[in-house]
């Protein structure tokens, strides 16, 4: 049976390849989502690439995914600093999750060193550009197949 994958990615990602080039690069959202989808089809896995901007949407994203899903990729982009109910929801699915950044956020400012859904992810990858989604990719096939 083909695993299915949720990806969810937040606020403002949707002016990836726009905004900030010098962070973010030249790439798309929508560049991103054809590249994880044929990475996906490659390792023989199934995605599903959704983008939001609202809070409650992306919630309700990860509530939704414990029914279809068998493990999330996100980048909650801003609210990965900001959360709780992002981070209670991934918390009550009990999904495998795997936490995406372009950027290091390691490397940036302050406020932005501190993730609140780390605590619910299995693994963090952070300051590869737009490939940290493949390599969550290839590492969510690996948690999930254990």
């Amino acid at each position: 049976m083909t695993k299915k994958i949720l990806i969810i990615n937040g606020p403002n990602l949707n002016l990836l390849g726009e905004r900030e080039k010098f962070k973010y690069g030249k790439v798309t959202l929508e560049e991103v989502k054809k590249n994880c989808e044929t990475h996906a089809k490659s390792i023989g896995i199934e995605i599903q690439f959704d983008q939001s901007n609202i809070e409650g949407e992306i919630v309700t994203m990860i509530q939704k995914a414990k029914i279809n899903y068998d493990g999330i990729i996100i980048n909650a982009a801003g609210y990965t600093h900001t959360s709780v109910a992002i981070l209670d929801a991934l918390l009550a699915v009990k999904l495998p999750t795997i936490e995406v950044h372009i950027t290091n956020i390691y490397n940036r400012e302050e406020f932005r060193k501190k993730s609140l859904i780390s605590k619910a992810a299995n693994g963090i990858i952070c300051g590869f550009g737009v490939n940290g989604y493949i390599m969550a990719l290839d590492s969510i096939k690996e948690i999930i197949n254990k």
